[in-house]
C-alpha cells in the first residue's frame, strides 16, 4: 500500500521538477517575448482556480476519485502532445491550459485518497508525502544534467517519460468505495468564509503567491542571465524544495514553541528578504544559497499552518470546499496575477524589478497578517 500510494506522489512532482525550472527557458528558446512567457506560465497558475473545485465537487459528488485521477492523468498526457505541434502563442496557450486542467485535478482528488487508504495510520501521509519532493529533486537533476549536453528546444520529450509514469502510477492506485459526502448544514461555508480572520487568512496567502510570481516564472531566466548553467539552476531550485523537506521535518516543534500568528509574519518577513536578496545579490552563490533556503518559510511554514488553518476553520463539513478556496484563491488567482505583473516589469524594467515587487507585495502582507490574523479554532 505504502509503495502504491507514494508512486503517484513521485511522478506527479518529478513532472513539476522537469518543467518549472526549465519551461521558461525553452519559451524563451521558442522566441516568445517576456509578457508572453508570464502568460503562458501564468496557465499552470490559473487553472487551479477552477479544476480543484470542478473536480472536487466531483469526486464528492460520485465518490469515483480513483477513475477521475486516472482520467485526469490520461488525458492531461494526451494534451500536453500538442506541444509537439510546435503552435504560435495562442495554440500553446490553449494547450497548456487544455493539460494544466487535467493535471491541477490529479492532486486534491489524491490527497483525500491517500487520507482515506491510510485510515488511523493518517501520521503517515508524511511518509507518503515524501516521495513527491524526491521525484521534484531527482527530475530537476536528471532533466538539468541532460540539458548541459542536449539544446533546450528537446525539453517536452525529456518530459513524455515522466507522463507515461503518472499514467501508470495512476493505475496502481488502489480502488476506493464510492461514497458521498453526507450534505453539510445550510449557509455555514458563507459564516465560515466572511469571518474577518478568515478573509486576512486567504489575503496573505493570496499576497504570498503574488510574490512567488517572479519566481515561477522569472527565476531560471534570471539566474541564466547572471551566468548560471543549466544544471547549477536546477540544484538552486533543488535546495529550496530539500530546506522545505527540512523544515516539515521539525515544523510540529515550531508549532509548539510559537503561534500562528508569529510563525506567519516571521516566515513573511524572510520571504522579503528572501527576494530583495536574489534581486539585488545574484552574482553572489553563497547569498544565493541561503536565499534558496528560506524557501523553507515562504513555503513550507506557511503551507504548514495554512492546512491547519483550513481544517480548524473549515471543520469536517467543508475541509474539501475550504482546500479547494485555498488552492483556487492563493495558488491559482494569486500566482496568475503575480506571474503576469512580474512580465510587465521584466518587460520594462528587468528580472530583478520583478523580485522586488514580490517583496512589495509581501511588505503589505505583514502589516495585514499583523492587524487581523487570529488562531483557528481547535477541533
Amino acid at each position: 500500500m505504502y509503495w502504491r500510494l507514494s508512486n503517484l506522489y513521485f511522478w506527479f512532482f518529478a513532472l513539476l521538477g522537469g518543467l518549472l525550472p526549465y519551461w521558461s527557458l525553452y519559451l524563451e528558446d521558442r522566441g516568445f517575448s517576456y509578457l508572453q512567457i508570464a502568460t503562458l506560465m501564468a496557465t499552470i497558475q490559473l487553472t487551479k482556480i477552477i479544476a480543484p473545485n470542478v473536480w472536487g465537487w466531483l469526486g464528492d459528488k460520485t465518490g469515483q476519485r480513483v477513475r477521475l485521477v486516472r482520467f485526469g492523468a490520461i488525458t492531461g498526457s494526451l494534451f500536453f502532445i500538442g506541444v509537439f505541434l510546435e503552435p504560435g502563442f495562442y495554440g500553446l496557450l490553449l494547450v497548456m491550459l487544455a493539460f494544466t486542467f487535467f493535471w491541477n485535478a490529479i492532486l486534491p482528488l489524491y490527497e483525500v485518497i491517500t487520507l482515506r487508504s491510510l485510515g488511523s495510520q493518517r501520521d503517515k501521509y508524511g511518509k507518503v508525502r515524501l516521495w513527491g519532493s524526491v521525484g521534484f529533486i531527482g527530475a530537476v537533476a536528471l532533466v538539468g544534467g541532460i540539458l548541459e549536453l542536449v539544446p533546450i528546444s528537446l525539453l517536452p520529450w525529456l518530459l513524455l517519460p515522466v507522463f507515461a509514469g503518472i499514467a501508470v502510477s495512476a493505475f496502481l492506485v488502489p480502488s476506493e468505495r464510492g461514497e458521498r459526502k453526507p450534505p453539510a448544514p445550510k449557509g455555514s461555508l458563507k459564516a465560515i468564509v466572511t469571518h474577518p480572520a478568515v478573509v486576512t487568512f486567504f489575503l496573505m496567502n493570496f499576497l504570498l503567491q503574488v510574490s512567488h510570481g517572479a519566481y515561477y516564472t522569472f527565476f531560471s531566466i534570471h539566474l541564466a542571465q547572471h551566468g548560471y548553467g543549466k544544471l547549477a539552476i536546477g540544484l538552486l531550485w533543488s535546495l529550496g524544495v530539500l530546506a522545505e523537506i527540512g523544515l516539515f521535518l521539525v515544523m510540529h516543534r515550531l508549532t509548539r514553541n510559537f503561534t500562528v500568528r508569529q510563525i506567519a509574519i516571521g516566515a513573511l518577513a524572510l520571504t522579503m528578504i528572501r527576494w530583495v536578496l536574489i534581486a539585488e545579490m545574484t552574482d553572489v552563490l553563497a547569498v544565493l544559497i541561503f536565499a534558496q533556503l528560506l524557501h523553507a518559510a515562504s513555503y513550507g511554514a506557511l503551507h504548514a499552518i495554512s492546512v491547519q488553518y483550513i481544517q480548524g476553520f473549515f471543520g469536517r463539513h467543508h475541509h474539501g470546499q475550504g482546500q479547494a478556496l485555498y488552492s483556487g484563491l492563493t495558488f491559482g488567482a494569486g500566482g496568475a496575477i503575480g506571474a503576469w505583473m512580474s512580465g510587465f516589469l521584466v518587460d520594462g524594467f528587468s528580472t530583478s524589478a520583478a523580485f522586488w515587487g514580490g517583496a512589495i507585495a509581501m511588505a503589505i502582507a505583514i502589516v495585514i497578517t499583523w492587524r487581523g490574523l487570529r488562531p483557528p479554532p481547535e477541533h
